[in-house]
């Protein structure tokens, strides 16, 4: 009886990291406000996601600069190929980094995960309080 609990456990053990990875992420993204594509790739030993194409054109059209940023040195930045996802780590069935929200010019922590319906949750946090949304794959 204790070897067959054992190798059941055993068993348990070895899926284990399968269940409990991240679903992979990297593609093309479309925003829940559907007014960019967000490709999300490999930067290094981590995820990142960038501005790839907008679906609706900022003021500034695809020349529009980040504006809003924080940093005054990257006011002058073009929004257009900039990480709006940055950091990403599978942790357990999540990817966790940081977000910049390029229309207030800040930065969250990110947890992003994806659905079993095959879309993207991406949250922003400032401690406790999270907001998602909802991305769908590019066509």
């Amino acid at each position: 009886m204790k070897r067959i609990v054992a190798a059941c456990a055993l068993g348990l053990a070895a899926l284990a990291p399968s269940v409990w990875a991240a679903e992979p992420i990297t593609g093309r993204w479309v925003t829940a406000e559907k007014d960019a594509v967000v490709a999300i790739g490999t930067c290094g030993k981590a995820l990142c996601g960038r501005i790839e194409k907008f679906l609706i054109a900022p003021a500034g059209g695809n020349d529009q600069r980040d504006i809003n940023n924080s940093d005054p040195a990257k006011r002058s930045r073009k929004l257009l190929g900039t990480a709006i996802l940055f950091g990403l780590a599978a942790d357990g069935g999540a990817w966790h980094g940081q977000v910049y929200d390029p229309k207030k010019g800040k930065t969250y922590k990110a947890e992003v995960r994806r659905k079993p319906d095959g879309t993207l949750e991406v949250k922003g946090c400032v401690g406790p309080f999270c907001q998602a949304q909802v991305w769908k794959r590019a066509a």
